[in-house]
């Protein structure tokens, strides 16, 4: 159960002033020894606080083993969209369960519960971003590129990454609580994991729900072409395997909306990825067939020029 840390972080980002260093205070009174960094990165369009979280393993590479890491990634724009809008947006559920997911994985450690390997928990923190037209609903902006983003969250460390996006501004996934993608390798869109699915099932005690991608949600941002959201955006800047975790409504809600964030939603999109963590870090959980992987570029070759713009030079703005 999660529903304790949901609560205490959703206090702490609903707030004008949220920041990375009130989240560092926070893991840090859960244990003193909390390995967390916080580092300011300014845009275009503002800043905001990067936070990155190291739950290490007993047996994680950081010890010097040789148990697999992983990611868990909150993905956004923004938590707020102050002035115009007042109170955590919507687009702020992939921070808030990302960040959840460690606390709770700090909480395990202090008592004695440890993963054998290492976990990364990784997002950004800021109050006031900008909000773009978009249909069917608009957009939440994010103060800083997403090639900032990249650079500063996706862990470079990881075997895997869990990307965790507030995906409700859409007509392909109509369903309340979350859904994930296949997993995304190196210009790839693979099989959805039978392990994800099978932990997906566990954790929620219903069918899993599989959303959609196209090529174009994989690509980088700023070529021109549609995306569904951010989510699989830290595919092109990683040779790890990527799983989107899209917190998902059945209709279409604005990422930049108030008051539309759900507890029940949340809360079991973090008890998946808490689980996945688990289950990776001590080897029983795959995100893709390796000697399948190896067979396909054997015959058809690498597919890496879909983690760069490609032919033609990258469009003026980002999406």
């Amino acid at each position: 159960m999660v529903i304790k840390q949901i609560a205490e972080i959703y206090e702490l980002l609903d707030d004008p002033c949220a920041s990375g260093e009130s989240i560092r205070r926070y893991f840090q009174n859960i244990d003193p020894e909390a390995d967390v960094t916080v580092t300011t990165v300014t845009g275009s369009k503002g800043s905001t606080d990067e936070v990155r979280l190291l739950i290490p393993g007993t047996e994680g590479k950081s010890a010097k083993g040789s148990c697999p890491t992983i990611e868990i990634l909150g993905r956004l724009g923004g938590i707020g969209a102050r002035p115009d809008l007042l109170g955590m947006v919507s687009d702020g559920d992939g921070a808030l369960t990302a960040l959840t997911v460690g606390a709770k994985l700090l909480s395990m450690k202090v008592k004695g519960d440890r993963l054998k390997g290492d976990v990364y928990v990784a997002t950004h923190i800021c109050p006031n971003s900008p909000t773009s037209p978009h249909k069917p609903v608009p957009f939440m902006g994010s103060p800083i590129s997403m090639n900032q983003c990249n650079e500063s969250e996706v862990i470079k460390e990881a075997d895997a990454i869990l990307s965790i996006d507030t995906t409700k501004g859409n007509r392909v996934i109509n369903h309340r609580g979350f859904a994930i993608s296949n997993t995304v390798k190196e210009g790839y869109i693979l099989p959805v994991s039978s392990d994800l699915l099978s932990i997906m099932e566990i954790t929620t005690g219903m069918d899993p729900y599989v959303f959609p991608l196209s090529t174009q949600d994989i690509t980088p941002y700023g070529n021109g072409l549609s995306h569904l959201n951010s989510i699989l955006q830290p595919a092109w800047s990683t040779d790890a395997p990527v799983v989107g975790v899209a917190i998902t409504t059945q209709t279409a809600v604005p990422g930049c909306a108030t008051n539309a964030s759900h507890v029940e939603d949340i809360a079991e999109a973090a008890a998946f990825a808490l689980q996945t963590a688990i289950d990776f870090t001590k080897g029983s959980c795959q995100f893709y067939d390796k000697a399948e992987f190896a067979d396909l570029v054997k015959r058809y070759g690498t597919m890496k020029q879909l983690q760069g713009y490609g032919a033609l030079p990258p469009a003026d703005a980002e999406d």
